[in-house]
């Protein structure tokens, strides 16, 4: 055994330039994560360099037996911290080879966004709060629980410390040093409420690099868990009944907000991803609906408020940025397996570059004659008893439209 981790652990610059670049890509579940391994003549650091390389999506629920080969395009690099030297992690992306992002590359769509010079003007930063929950392998419960009963209850876990507490911080720390080899903005860790539930943070970071350091943060906590012989759960909700939920929430700002004035600015972005709740709601994860369910610190999943330091809330404001009347928000419902080129351009795109439609109504209502605005009325109002899941924000502004025009046109 001591041989085998002798030869793990060589130093390949001793003997040769080259080097292990190891490619990773996201699967065709679109939350699992596939690697593979080859050798380059030597060093490299800028991914334009790296060749291009193909696998076989049959194999990854990506393609079929067919027309199994996938492209993969190097996008980003980090350090090997396992094979460590001069090897490197490579993230990738996914495409036919014609050229087309395959339906699980949310990456290629993401990198548009990012790229719109409104989008880049902003310059939006992103803090990511992975949480995550750790199962003991052959009976997937979490460690530190008695395989088929319960620990005692939540309190005494969050940030805890003590053999009865914390369970697997050898593994949060393992992966902690790991990433800040890497090359990862990890900027913490810390245990979650419920026992055997662990969280790290990426960030703060700009643009697409979000999605980049996330995934491979990931990854590198899957090798991690595979050595230490524990199974990672991304599962927003692994146990049901009276235990938190695994959420990633997702802090934000542009440079607007970050300026003298910004909350402002906060606002007006808080208010649209509120009328766009039920788009993102959808993009945010599978199974959040058993997460957000107005209890364990969520807010109902059909509901959109938001507060200021209010744990409950879809979008959360923090004091100090109250205070200093500039600074972040926190989104709070993305869940734990959400895919991070997807929530991070998402709410780029709803905040910088979409224009709601409501602020056309007035002048369009001001246009029209009384048929049309009766019309109009009357279909809000199907609009609204047909629903189930709008927000009540929504219809708070479309209350305040609609008293403007009948109570206040002649001011127009």
């Amino acid at each position: 055994m001591s041989l085998l981790t002798d030869h793990v652990n060589l130093n390949l610059s001793d003997c040769t330039d080259k080097i292990i670049a190891e490619y990773i890509w996201v699967g065709g579940s679109g939350i699992d994560l596939r690697s593979k391994a080859r050798t380059l003549s030597g060093p490299v650091s800028d991914p334009s360099k790296l060749p291009k390389w193909n696998y076989d999506g049959s194999s990854t629920g990506q393609a079929s037996g067919e027309d199994s080969e996938v492209i993969l395009y190097p996008q980003a690099i980090f350090k090997d911290p396992f094979r460590r030297g001069n090897n490197i992690l490579v993230m990738c992306d996914a495409y036919t080879p014609a050229g087309d992002p395959i339906p699980t590359n949310k990456r290629c769509a993401a990198a548009k966004i990012f790229s719109h010079p409104d989008v880049v003007a902003e310059e939006p930063w992103y803090g990511i709060e992975q949480e995550y929950t750790l199962l003991q392998k052959d009976v997937k419960w979490p460690i530190g629980w008695p395989v088929g009963g319960f620990p005692g209850p939540q309190g005494p876990y969050y940030c805890g410390v003590g053999v009865d507490k914390a369970f697997g911080r050898d593994i949060v720390d393992s992966h902690y040093k790991a990433c800040l080899y890497a090359g990862i903005s990890i900027s913490g860790i810390n245990e979650e409420v419920m026992p055997g539930q662990w969280e790290f943070q990426v960030g703060p970071t700009v643009g697409i690099s979000a999605g980049d350091e996330l995934w491979v943060a990931r990854y590198v906590l899957e090798r991690i868990t595979e050595i230490a012989g524990v199974v990672l759960s991304f599962d927003p909700k692994p146990i049901q009944g009276d235990w938190n939920g695994a959420g990633a929430h997702t802090n934000y700002s542009t440079k607007s907000m970050r300026c003298d004035g910004g909350y402002e600015f906060i606002k007006k972005a808080i208010e649209k991803l509120g009328a766009r709740h039920t788009q993102h709601i959808t993009a945010y994860g599978e199974g959040n609906e058993r997460r957000l369910t107005g209890r364990h610190e969520t807010a109902d999943i059909n509901t959109f408020i938001w507060g200021v330091a209010n744990r409950g809330a879809s979008i959360r404001v923090g004091r100090d940025t109250e205070k200093a009347g500039k600074g972040y928000f926190e989104d709070r419902r993305p869940a734990s397996n959400m895919d991070p080129y997807v929530i991070t351009s998402m709410i780029a795109e709803t905040t910088i570059l979409w224009k709601p439609w409501g602020i056309y109504i007035p002048w369009l209502l001001f246009l029209c004659g009384t048929k049309e605005r009766a019309m109009f009325v009357l279909f809000c109002l199907l609009y609204r008893a047909g629903s189930d899941q709008r927000t009540s924000l929504f219809w708070g502004r479309v209350q305040i439209i609609m008293s403007f025009y009948f109570d206040g046109c002649c001011y127009i």
